[in-house]
C-alpha cells in the first residue's frame, strides 16, 4: 500500500526559523523512510503566503538542492488559514495522508511517528494536541482555556487544546476541500468533515525563531473569527436578553403604576441615566453581533477565491499562473 506523506506548513516572514525547520522536517521524512512507515515520494510542502523578507526565495534554494522540499507561492498574504487550505489542495492530488503544521517549531515533529500509527490504524484524522500549557503565559494560558469553553458552550464541536496540528487523510482532505467557506476557521472545520478520528498528545515547545504572527489583536480576531463562524447562538442570546430586558421593564413600569397610586412619586434623575446608559449600551453591542454576522454573509455572497496561487515548485517542475480553488 502506497503511504506518501505531505508536509504541508504555511509561512509568513519566516526566514529565521526556516533553516531550522527544514533540516528537522527534512530529519524526520529521511528517518520515516528508512522506517518504512512512508513513500518515498513523501515531500516537504511549504507555502509561503505572501511573505515581505526572503521566505520564498529560500523555499526555492531548498527546493533546488533537495526535490523532498516543495513550494506553493499564493498571489498575495491571504492570512494562515487560507495559505494552510491552499496546501492542503495542492498536496491532496499526491498525497495518501496530509500532515499540516506552523513553522515555528513549537509543534513536535516527533509525534508525526504517533500520527501515522493511527493513520494505519484505520483513522482519517488525527489531532495533535497539548499535553500542558505550561510553559504559556499566565494570560494566554486562561484565555486559550476560556476561548475553548466558550466556543463550547456556543455548540461549536471542537477539539479542546487542538491548534492547526494533525493529519488527514487523502479522502478527509478532500472532504474539507468540499466545504466552501470564504471565513475560514479550520479547527472548527475539521471536525465536521466525520469519518473516523482520534488525538495524539505532544508537549508543544517555545517558539525556535522569529516572531509571533498571533499578537493580541489577531488572536482576538481571531477568536471572533471562530465564534462567528461555526454558531448563531449569540444571535439567540441577544434575543434573549431582549425578552429580559423586556419583561423587567415590564416589572418597572407596573412598579411606577404602584407608587403612582401610593403618591410615592420621587423624581429619579439617576435611575433614568442609568437605564438610558444600560439599554444604549446593550443596543449598540446587539447591533454589533448582528453586524458581524450580517458582514460575514455579505463577503461569502460575494464568492471571491479564497487563494490565487501565483507559482508551484513540485518535483523539480516549476508551473505558472496555477488557479486558486474557490
Amino acid at each position: 500500500m502506497s503511504n506518501i506523506l505531505y508536509i504541508v506548513v504555511p509561512c509568513y516572514n519566516e526566514q529565521e526559523v526556516l533553516p531550522e525547520t527544514s533540516k528537522r522536517l527534512r530529519e524526520k521524512v529521511q528517518t520515516l523512510r528508512q522506517g518504512g512507515k512512508i513513500d518515498a515520494d513523501s515531500r516537504i510542502l511549504f507555502v509561503n503566503d505572501g511573505s515581505k523578507d526572503a521566505t520564498w526565495e529560500m523555499i526555492q534554494k531548498l527546493h533546488e538542492e533537495n526535490s523532498v522540499f516543495s513550494g506553493v507561492n499564493l498571489s498575495r498574504n491571504r492570512g494562515h488559514q487560507n495559505a494552510l487550505l491552499a496546501g492542503i489542495a495542492v498536496a491532496a492530488e499526491h498525497a495518501d495522508m496530509i500532515v499540516s503544521m506552523d513553522a515555528d517549531l513549537q509543534d513536535d515533529v516527533d509525534a508525526m511517528d504517533r500520527m501515522i500509527d493511527a493513520y494505519e490504524a484505520g483513522n482519517d484524522i488525527v489531532y495533535g494536541v497539548r499535553s500542558s500549557r505550561q510553559k504559556d503565559t499566565f494570560f494566554k494560558r486562561n484565555t486559550a482555556q476560556l476561548f475553548y469553553r466558550m466556543l463550547h458552550f456556543l455548540g461549536a464541536e471542537i477539539v479542546y487544546n487542538h491548534a492547526d496540528y494533525r493529519l488527514l487523510s487523502r479522502r478527509a482532505a478532500k472532504g474539507l476541500l468540499s466545504f466552501e467557506e470564504v471565513n475560514l476557521f479550520l479547527r472548527g472545520i475539521v471536525p465536521m468533515v466525520g469519518y473516523q478520528s482520534t488525538t495524539v498528545t505532544y508537549e508543544r515547545g517555545e517558539r525556535f525563531a522569529g516572531e509571533s504572527k498571533y499578537p493580541l489583536g489577531k488572536m482576538v480576531a481571531f477568536a471572533l473569527e471562530g465564534v462567528t463562524s461555526l454558531s448563531v447562538k449569540p444571535i439567540r442570546m441577544i434575543t434573549m436578553g431582549g425578552l429580559f430586558v423586556c419583561l423587567v421593564s415590564l416589572g418597572m413600569l407596573i412598579k411606577a403604576f404602584v407608587d403612582y397610586a401610593n403618591g410615592n412619586v420621587e423624581p429619579g434623575w439617576t435611575s433614568v441615566i442609568i437605564s438610558i446608559w444600560v439599554l444604549g449600551g446593550l443596543q449598540l453591542f446587539a447591533i454589533g453581533i448582528i453586524g458581524e454576522y450580517i458582514g460575514k454573509t455579505y463577503m461569502e455572497t460575494k464568492r471571491r477565491p479564497r487563494y490565487l496561487i501565483e507559482s508551484v515548485l513540485l518535483d523539480a517542475v516549476e508551473q505558472e499562473d496555477t488557479p486558486g480553488r474557490e
